[in-house]
């Protein structure tokens, strides 16, 4: 199978990873056809051995120095350690110990060699934040969190590329040596002492192996939508001869992302709930993204209760640049996922409670000598249970939200033509001294993996994400930088955080505070391309500092549209220049007979008798109970009513039946005063 990609002027590879499931199996060796449950105990007496003899591997090399050793890329003697992981560490002499009376193949071994190796690395970067942290301790501030600016600046002065490493990640840190010196009564040494060895997580890498342990090609039947791993499993959890291992052929169906002509990888196997999952990495070309050089952008701003605010705007040519935007912004609403993610939430602390106390009541029965009752103990595995699978169903509304996000920015891009999304950078903003239900909502929400989807979504069509810095986008007015007035709503003065308006006697812009936000961003990103630079961990681009002489305000005005192709259609003019032909739609019109009475006169008189024609329409029913007076606007699906004609009820916003009104079949009457307040003598019936 090839590995490689033909790449076209203009393109780069993509190197993506996409999830498929595997639900049965085909045994080479007896021609047994596995089903679901038993190739999924296979894949689990495999995935046992390569854990267990990769925990083995971290566990006995869990120190700083062999730590900074495997990361400095040379070992004692001086050689070059290979970029492999579980090459380097065989050149350390670091190998992966099989268990006593079992067999496992050297491909398997070297699986767990490699996941071992990719742990240990991944923990240098850790270790060289922690050793910042606990080098730059103030020890005459009683609390580490707040330090001063200087002490901040120093902490970032310390640790590698500090100027990258969010606040977020520093004050985790320090939270974890303050738990250690309160635990211990001392300062830790280094990342080793501060955190026990990490396991090797329940998977298996196949890149680690060759083909005579697995292999991956496409269907012969179907290609483009099919792919055949075939692996060597172990026929019994302690594996004692060769033959205990037999190869297993799984078909398994391509994930609609993976293009017909990318190029397959050997996979990533995992048991999730009973079943199979193949990570899936392949390689695809795709239009190259740029850092610099855009001139129509797109910029989002998060919100709680609109989960995205967003527009396009423009960047003009010239010696001055200007950026321009036509002030209509788009906007996410997903209130029902929100609103379902809260009950999620609420469910999931109130299990977490009920588990915390049985926890304290079963410790307190061992802690006595004395054994807890079986009833609590059964319960505290129901509940355990049960948070486990909310648990599961947040993160996969979390996931599902996250990609809906990112399908609607890019759709939004590329609709605009637009080649850069600009997203603001909240990596930093922490949820305290907000009251504790907004602390909790700012705290679930999941803006980072927004970030992940929407590079990996942009990345297949060329467009570049660009962070940009959050600082002072909701507080500053995009036309004239002014600082803004805050207000609850736009007919509600008194302080809130919703609406702004701008003081300034020459500006006086109002709007929402997210819709002026994501002007601010467009413009901070537009402006400041020159100092873009790239961020090689996720694909994306970020802006790590402002200039305050770039920030210019923007100008509202409309994009030019350019002129449309083809032959051109005169619409048709439907102003009415007069009377109504009365040509009912047959079959269309409701028609109602009408009511017994005497002969219409050429021109009746007012209450001249009962008789006259009703309106096709439902038959008015009269209110059962008071209207309440809503403090709302009227409803939008409710039909228009003249000034001069405007009920009580329909006034108020009460609905459609009291808006609805006809003509009364019988003599006039007065309205019952409950709903009609126009004082003692209310206005002469008038003129049907």
């Amino acid at each position: 199978m090839r590995r490689k990609i033909v790449v076209g002027e203009g393109e780069t590879e993509r190197v993506a990873c996409a999830t498929a499931s595997a639900f049965r199996g085909l045994d080479t060796v007896t021609g047994e056809v596995l089903n679901t449950t038993r190739l999924a105990v296979r894949v689990g007496w495999l995935t046992g051995l390569v854990e267990s003899m990769a925990a083995a591997v971290i566990a006995g090399h869990w120190s700083r120095p062999e730590i900074e050793q495997l990361a400095s890329g040379r070992a004692p003697s001086g050689e070059k350690l290979p970029p492999n992981a579980w090459m380097a560490l065989r050149t350390l002499g670091w190998t992966a110990a099989v268990p006593e009376g079992r067999y496992v193949p050297d491909r398997v071994r070297r699986i767990a060699e490699e996941q071992a190796g990719r742990v240990l690395r991944s923990a240098h970067w850790r270790s060289r934040i922690v050793d910042a942290v606990l080098a730059t301790w103030p020890a005459d501030n009683p609390d580490p969190l707040r330090r001063t600016d200087a002490e901040w600046q120093a902490l970032r002065e310390t640790c590698p590329d500090g100027a990258a490493v969010p606040v977020s990640v520093l004050r985790g840190r320090t939270r974890q040596v303050q738990r250690f010196i309160a635990a211990r009564h001392r300062m830790p040494a280094d990342v080793s002492e501060l955190e026990a060895a990490p396991g090797a997580g329940r998977q298996v890498v196949l890149a680690a192996a060759d083909k005579q342990l697995t292999t991956l090609t496409r269907c012969e039947d179907d290609p483009a939508h099919y792919g055949v791993l075939t692996v060597r499993l172990p026929v019994r959890p302690d594996p004692r001869s060769r033959t205990d291992w037999r190869p297993v052929v799984l078909r398994f169906r391509l994930p609609p992302t993976v293009d017909a002509t990318a190029a397959l990888h050997a996979p990533t196997l995992r048991l999730r709930d009973g079943q199979i999952r193949i990570d899936l990495a392949y390689t695809a070309a795709a239009p190259k993204s740029r850092r610099d050089g855009h001139t129509r952008a797109v910029a989002f701003d998060y919100g709680l209760n609109t989960l995205l605010t967003g527009g396009t705007l423009t960047l003009t040519g010239g010696t001055q640049p200007a950026v321009l935007t036509d002030g209509r912004p788009v906007f996410l609403r997903v209130d029902g996922a929100l609103a379902k993610a809260d009950r999620l939430r609420i469910e999931a602390e109130q299990l977490w409670t009920k588990t915390a106390h049985l926890d304290i009541l079963i410790e307190g029965h061992h802690t006595q000598g004395s054994r807890p009752d079986p009833m609590d103990v059964a319960k505290l595995a129901v509940l355990r249970t049960e948070h486990r699978w909310v648990s599961r169903r947040r993160e996969r509304l979390n996931r599902a939200l996250a990609q809906a996000a990112a399908r609607f920015m890019v759709d939004h891009a590329r609709a605009a033509k637009a080649s850069v999304i600009y997203l603001e950078d909240l990596r930093d903003m922490e949820a305290r001294g907000k009251g504790r239900t907004l602390n909790t909502r700012l705290s679930s929400s999941v803006r980072g993996q927004i970030v992940t989807a929407t590079v990996h979504a942009a990345a297949r069509h060329g467009i570049a994400v660009v962070i940009v810095p959050a600082r002072g986008t909701s507080k500053y007015c995009p036309r004239c930088l002014t600082a803004f007035r805050h207000h609850a709503a736009p007919d509600r003065p008194e302080r809130g955080w919703k609406w702004a308006t701008c003081p300034n006697p020459a500006c006086r812009y109002s709007a929402d505070r997210d819709v002026a936000a994501w002007q601010r961003i467009g413009a901070r990103g537009l402006q400041h391309q020159p100092h873009t630079v790239l961020n090689r961990t996720d694909g994306s681009y970020t802006l790590r500092r402002t200039v305050e002489e770039l920030d210019q305000p923007v100008r509202h005005s409309p994009h030019p549209v350019p002129p449309p192709s083809g032959p051109q259609v005169r619409p048709v003019d439907r102003t009415k220049a007069g009377p109504t032909r009365r040509c009912p739609v047959p079959r269309k019109r409701r028609r109602v007979p009408a009511p017994p009475g005497p002969p219409p006169a050429p021109i009746p008189a007012v209450g001249s008798g009962p008789g006259g024609e009703r309106p096709a329409g439902r038959t008015p029913q009269p209110p059962t109970h008071r209207t309440r007076r809503w403090r709302r606007r009227q409803a939008p699906h409710t039909m228009s009513t003249p000034t001069r004609h405007e009920p009580y009820g329909a006034r108020l916003g009460a609905g459609f039946r009291l808006h609805a009104h006809a003509t009364s079949w019988g003599p006039r009457h007065r309205q019952p005063r409950s709903l009609f307040h126009r004082g003692e003598n209310p206005a002469p019936p008038r003129k049907t």
